[in-house]
């Protein structure tokens, strides 16, 4: 596969979620979990996607303004997320797959969202979850960096996909929670939620190879729901709802 910081592997990520029923599964679930979202969201402004890739989330929201960092083929925009190209109150949902741990300063990022979200508009992501299985698929397995005791939100970048800290949401929206609610206090945090304990992780992420064949998937999502019963610990993404205070329009 290509450099992760060139827009020429977009091709190739989409063949893999073309290719790959499982992955594709993955992304369908997230992508069913954003347009439900959505329904919360005033119904004014624009829906934006950040980080789009070679993703389909138009498939389920046909309004959405896909953009990127990276000048992917087929987005919309070239958007850096912490300096957002849109006017105040002017954006009614953003939404990110694997995007925000990619960010270098998410704190400024968050402000931006603050700003360009209308009241009652929502920022709804999905990203890396420390948990039990998937801690040690970061550490030891896993390409990107991880960092569960950075001191700090932001860090240094390699590059707009290649740099990382893939305990970013977990260290803002969990461990430094009051930090949060002190830099951000118009974004209220709605939902805190990990899931999918071993999908991505058996299907084979973004990589060629996958254990789930043909509609093998169904058992994975089977093994998910088990154990996050047991417990939410489990979990190896987390989903994220922050709102912007105010009345929706």
């Amino acid at each position: 596969m290509s450099g992760l910081d060139d827009p020429g592997r977009g091709g190739e990520l989409s063949r893999l979620l073309r290719d790959k029923k499982a992955l594709r599964n993955f992304y369908c679930q997230v992508y069913s979990y954003f347009a439900s979202s959505l329904e919360s969201c005033p119904r004014g402004g624009t829906v934006l996607e950040l980080g789009s890739g070679s993703g389909f989330l138009r498939d389920f929201i046909p309004e959405v303004v896909t953009s990127d960092v990276l000048a992917y083929s087929g987005i919309d925009r070239v958007v850096d997320a912490t300096a957002m190209p849109f006017p105040e109150n002017s954006l009614r949902a953003v939404f990110m797959l694997n995007v925000f741990h990619h960010i270098p300063d998410v704190a400024a990022f968050l402000r931006e969202a603050g700003r360009c979200l209308v009241p009652g508009g929502r920022v709804v992501m999905v990203d890396e979850y420390p948990g039990w299985i998937s801690t040690p698929v970061f550490r030891y397995v896993h390409h990107e960096p991880f960092d569960p005791d950075a001191r700090e939100w932001s860090f240094g970048s390699s590059g707009p996909v290649s740099g990382a800290n893939g305990a970013l949401a977990w260290i803002v929206f969990e461990r430094d929670r009051e930090k949060l609610a002190g830099l951000v206090p118009d974004l209220r945090l709605d939902r805190y939620r990990p899931f999918a304990p071993l999908s991505y992780w058996l299907a084979g992420g973004l990589k060629r190879w996958t254990l789930l064949p043909g509609k093998t998937h169904r058992i994975a999502g089977w093994l998910d729901e088990i154990l996050l019963r047991i417990s939410p610990r489990f979990g190896s993404f987390l989903q994220v709802e922050l709102v912007k205070s105010g009345s929706g329009i």
